[in-house]
């Protein structure tokens, strides 16, 4: 068995980097702006929407929840990777769906947003969106649109999925 490289459509590879561009840029300068906006404020602290959302600065040293915080190495490392296999995906053609590579940009401009700021800010990420959510006594962690492209991604990709299954599904049942 012989494996042909059959490269993407051309259209798709621009969804892709079009979205990765656009989202990165996003990811970027809203860190900046929101982080010179609030170094004057106190506690570095604003409330948009009393009790319910705050910006405010943090700086993540780890990855989710501060999981291996402080690891810069290892994190920056498996960032950079992540980074070159999404950009393998998105070259061999792996997907075959606008969707798929919107959700490939998104993914990629994540990743990407996340380690410009280990690369660039002493091993820290640069988090900012503070949603009041508490769960017993638990606060949701802060976090910055990067993480946000990231979850959006794969919840879009998940309900892709499960929608896929079933039309897929239902097509098979409709020729039986």
């Amino acid at each position: 068995m012989s494996f042909k490289y059959k490269p993407p459509q051309p259209g798709l590879l621009v969804i892709f980097v079009i979205t990765a561009s656009v989202f990165l840029f996003i990811d970027l300068w809203s860190k900046s702006a929101v982080f010179e906006f609030l170094a004057d404020k106190p506690y570095w602290r604003y409330e948009v929407i009393p009790g319910w959302f705050n910006l405010v600065m943090r700086e993540n040293s780890g990855a989710a929840w501060s999981m291996f915080a402080g690891q810069r190495l290892f994190l920056t490392g498996i960032s950079a990777f992540a980074m070159a296999a999404l950009i393998v995906i998105a070259f061999v053609g792996m997907f075959k769906t606008r969707v798929e590579y919107f959700v490939l940009g998104m993914f990629t401009a994540g990743v990407a947003g996340n380690l410009y700021d280990r690369l660039f800010n002493d091993g820290k990420v640069r988090d900012f969106i503070d949603i009041n959510l508490q769960i017993n006594d638990y606060h949701w962690p802060t976090f910055n649109i990067a993480d946000s492209l990231l979850c959006i991604g794969v919840g879009i990709y998940i309900l892709g999925f499960v929608f896929f299954a079933k039309e897929k599904e239902s097509r098979n049942d409709s020729t039986d």
